[in-house]
């Protein structure tokens, strides 16, 4: 059960070929680069890579706008470098997850391009198209602000086409059958190269019923979910689907199935949102409910807990003073906003550079009710250049070394440019540095990775949030066969000393063994008094290391 469901305990650790490791001096990430490197995330701790798009694309919008789902964009190598990464991945226990970007395409695709040069092309219907422009194309834009529509007409098919995201992104009409089984093949096509999983790019736009007549709320389909489930289950049992999808507490279920037979995983997206109003605010209340809500989901499936990724931090969710609270803390200027909702910065610029910060980040986020999802760079506090436009401000290079170009290319010219000056820059934050420094936050990720993994009751258990008495201090305890943890976080940068009893702990409560030090906590009269640390944060083991042991053997 536990090797099927490999997802549920996993460390997952998302990259982009392009800007991760150079092999041959073009200045760009390629996978031959990327394999070198997999020895170090290896050693860093993660189990599951999850890749960025890497297949052909004009690349206008980071590679999703896909212009073949079968192929490898000749800047990163070929099918042949994949499957030598892929096989490499295999041979050191790491397993591959792609982007699967199926909601649209590029206009550079063939499919388009057959579609708008004859309406009697079989793939005239693979999109969405309308000879008049439909009353709502002014509405439901994604990017607004930088997006005007979501119909642009289009001269050599004298038709307008749908595109819930850029123009040059023309959505497929993924309600055909013959685009169904075209994902499938997709997805049947990449897990013989040796992938184990898909993060699937905007599903609520994917399973939306689209077309001219389509107004007000948005109606899913959620039997295209079952059907790409049953796909998997069948072709390889162990394969996943890990659905982006920013949707209210209400509809997780819809998305997960009441029979787990949907996604897989879902990102949570309030827990994100309440948990950086958290530390923006030292208020843990946000994030209880947020947990509480989103609690309840089949045992077989698994939320996705993240700090930040490749889009902009997105506030949407949050009540409009809350969405000002964080934006005062984390993005005040407007070039550090996105959209009017979110922050394109990473997450170190964003904690001021200040390594308890960002530890306690890390260490709530390693230990939400889920499976956590890094973005590679955070492990060391890399930073942001936000003279570059939109969300290219975060994806710069992998930082190395704080030789000549980071140690990412030997090319003079690097397609996107490095973070080479300010605190940041690469001279002063980089993997090598920081691999010889024992309290660097590399090494410090590398210690809380593997103690995160050697607690299964995170990943697989039911928690329940402990009172502590104290606003900032927030506390969740985790049961799992037998064996409890109970995980405290200090909100605040003032130290606090808190008195639980040692009944909330559970029923082996009167000892406490804090996992990351070792320290002991022995309840006096039946209380445990527990000094939080400014910014602090504790994983206590509930009954001692071998309380699991004891209960099995009882």
């Amino acid at each position: 059960m536990i090797k099927d469901l490999w997802y549920k305990n996993a460390i997952v650790y998302c990259l982009s070929v392009r800007s991760f490791q150079d092999s041959n001096g073009d200045g760009i990430g390629d996978f031959e680069g990327l394999e070198r490197r997999l020895d170090y995330l290896q050693g860093l701790g993660v189990t599951a890579v999850w890749l960025m798009p890497f297949q052909p694309s004009p690349k206008r919008d980071g590679g999703y706008d896909v212009a073949d789902h079968y192929g490898v964009d000749p800047d990163y190598g070929s099918l042949g470098d994949f499957v030598a990464f892929t096989h490499a991945a295999k041979q050191r226990g790491l397993r591959v997850m792609i982007d699967l970007v199926v909601n649209h395409t590029s206009d550079q695709h063939p499919w388009f391009k057959a579609a708008r040069a004859d309406p009697d092309s079989p793939y005239r219907d693979w999109y969405v198209w309308s000879d008049k422009k439909p009353a709502s194309a002014d509405e439901g834009m994604v990017f607004p602000g930088v997006q005007t529509t979501t119909w642009t007409y289009d001269e050599r098919a004298k038709a307008y086409y749908f595109h819930r995201f850029m123009p040059f992104q023309p959505d497929l009409n993924t309600a055909h059958p013959a685009v169904q089984a075209e994902i499938l093949k997709i997805m049947g096509f990449w897990i013989e190269l040796g992938v184990s999983g898909f993060r699937m790019d905007a599903v609520p736009f994917v399973i939306a019923k689209k077309g001219p007549e389509v107004k007000g709320e948005p109606i899913e389909q959620f039997d295209m979910l079952r059907e790409f489930r049953e796909f998997l289950q069948w072709r390889q049992g162990d394969a996943i689907i890990l659905g982006e999808a920013n949707i209210l507490p209400r509809q997780d279920m819809d998305y997960f199935g009441d029979d787990a037979d949907r996604l897989h995983m879902l990102f949570n997206f309030p827990v994100n949102q309440g948990l950086f109003y958290a530390l923006a605010m030292g208020d843990h209340d946000p994030l209880v409910k947020a947990l509480k809500k989103t609690a309840h989901r089949p045992a077989s499936t698994q939320w996705a807990m993240f700090l930040r990724n490749h889009d902009e931090l997105d506030l949407g969710r949050l009540s409009e003073k809350r969405r000002e609270a964080v934006f005062s803390a984390f993005g005040p200027e407007p070039d550090m906003q996105l959209y009017d909702r979110g922050i394109r910065r990473r997450l170190a610029p964003m904690l001021g550079g200040d390594q308890r910060r960002l530890e306690l980040a890390y260490s709530l986020m390693f230990t939400m009710p889920g499976t956590p999802v890094m973005r590679y760079g955070d492990e060391i506090g890399m930073g942001d250049d936000l003279t570059l436009k939109e969300r290219e401000c975060a994806r710069t290079p992998m930082q190395w070394t704080g030789e000549a170009q980071a140690g990412f290319t030997t090319s003079a010219r690097p397609t996107m440019p490095l973070i080479a000056e300010g605190a940041y820059g690469y001279p002063h934050v980089n993997v090598a540095s920081q691999r010889h420094d024992p309290d660097s936050l590399l090494n410090w990720m590398e210690r809380i990775i593997r103690t995160r993994k050697e607690v299964p009751e995170i990943g697989w258990g039911d928690f329940s949030v402990v009172e502590t008495g104290a606003d900032a201090v927030l506390g969740l305890r985790y049961e799992w066969r037998g064996s409890a943890v109970l995980c405290l976080h200090n909100l605040d940068t003032n130290p606090v000393e808190i008195t639980l009893s040692a009944s909330a702990a559970g029923p082996d409560g009167a000892l406490l063994i804090d996992l990351l030090t070792g320290k002991r906590s022995e309840a006096e009269r039946g209380r445990h008094r527990i000094l939080m640390e400014g910014y602090g944060y504790h994983w206590f083991r509930v009954g001692g290391l071998d309380a699991p042991l004891k209960r099995k053997l009882a």
